[in-house]
């Protein structure tokens, strides 16, 4: 058994490629967020988004801050967040493609009222006012308090699992 690290030494993680590959096993929901921050709407594909707490209500996900839509996020004060079906697919990867304009055709979406981009297709959605951007490593953990929720009825949601998009079945 080896010494428990000293409060200055950094504890070494396990490696990427096993660290990505336990995820890979662990199914996600996928979502789109979008953002606004004055230049053009942004986006990108999140599959870290939880609920953080009920009262109030309060979510959070994950973003590189290498990702192209980091900028939007860092500055916005609100963003949306499109929750997506089993049958789109197509939208997960477009948001989640580099170097392409993102809300371009094909892609459909409208702005709210308060400004923030939606996407038009999307089963659902929620908006949310950013309380907290945290630095965690190569990425940024973004805090959010839900200001608006369209839930849009019931839907099929779409799955990130095994490095692919799949649908989610409920156990009988």
């Amino acid at each position: 058994m080896s010494a428990p690290a000293t409060s200055t030494e950094r504890p070494v993680g396990v490696a990427p490629a096993d660290f990505r590959a336990l995820f890979r096993a662990h199914p996600a929901g996928v979502t789109v967020v979008c953002a606004d921050a004055g230049s053009g709407p942004s986006g990108f594909t999140a599959t870290s988004l939880t609920s953080v707490s009920l009262d109030p209500p309060l979510v959070s996900f994950a973003i590189a801050t290498g990702s192209s839509a980091w900028p939007a996020i860092r500055d916005a004060a609100s963003i949306t967040v499109n929750f997506l079906s089993a049958d789109q697919h197509e939208i997960a990867t477009r948001f989640a493609t580099s170097g392409i304009d993102r809300f371009g055709g094909p892609t459909l979406w409208s702005r709210l009222e308060t400004g923030e981009p939606v996407l038009d297709n999307a089963p659902a959605f929620l908006r949310a006012v950013v309380t907290d951007r945290i630095e965690a490593g190569d990425h940024h953990l973004v805090l959010a308090l839900v200001a608006d929720a369209e839930t849009g009825g019931s839907h099929e949601p779409l799955v990130y699992h095994a490095g692919g998009y799949c649908a989610a079945a409920p156990l009988d």
